[in-house]
């Protein structure tokens, strides 16, 4: 798994208009190919009426899913830019669509690539760019005795927590950084001078500082 990586916090849309043309663009986090099809499907489904509903997404760790539709339009005008705009941000698991109602006048290819560039940019300005980074679950578990230092400890060092649960003892969900989890269980268990039973978990992504 990726240590970080950006994408869109999502939903978002955002409305441009160019030569009398509305351009919506649309977009959202996915985490499979499917559900890349499956949200595209959806803004078709609402914009029945429009003239083009174009669009693009990449999805995968190594971006292994990538596709592009100009779903009419001259090719190589509305989807590649789509294409390009999550590939120049550097975004992954996302799809984006952008919906065209003509307004009457001709764009030309040069006018189209920018106006969809324009519409994805829109898009993706509305859901939100956010940054995921991968943590691991480290559950500490004392005695009651040590639950004071070790929580204020945890709170210095600006560690991200997950919940404390109460029973006979005490235990604490820590999230470190995948990266930094090792140092971390070493450090805790110093703290705790080897008193700390020390349990890891999953890898979960979370959105940076937050």
């Amino acid at each position: 798994m990726l240590e970080h990586y950006s994408t869109v916090r999502g939903p978002g849309s955002e409305e441009v208009v160019i030569k009398k043309s509305r351009f919506i663009g649309y977009a959202k986090p996915v985490e499979t190919e499917e559900e890349a099809v499956s949200f595209i499907d959806e803004i078709k489904r609402l914009h029945r009426a429009a003239t083009h509903n174009c669009s693009a997404y990449v999805v995968g760790e190594r971006d292994q899913h990538q596709k592009a539709s100009d779903d009419g339009e001259p090719s190589g005008t509305a989807g590649k830019p789509i294409l390009e705009v999550i590939k120049h941000k550097g975004l992954k698991n996302v799809a984006v669509v952008v919906t065209r109602y003509f307004g009457g006048i001709m764009l030309g290819a040069g006018g189209l690539v920018r106006a969809y560039t324009d519409g994805a940019v829109a898009g993706i300005e509305a859901a939100g760019e956010i940054v995921k980074v991968l943590h691991r679950e480290v559950f500490v578990d004392v005695d009651y005795t040590w639950y004071g230092k070790v929580e204020n400890e945890l709170h210095g060092r600006g560690t991200r927590l997950g919940g404390t649960e109460f029973t006979d003892r005490v235990t604490v969900k820590c999230l470190p950084v995948v990266s930094e989890a090792d140092a971390f269980v070493a450090w805790i268990t110093d703290l705790t001078q080897g008193q700390a039973v020390i349990t890891e978990g999953e890898e979960l992504y979370y959105i940076e500082g937050e």
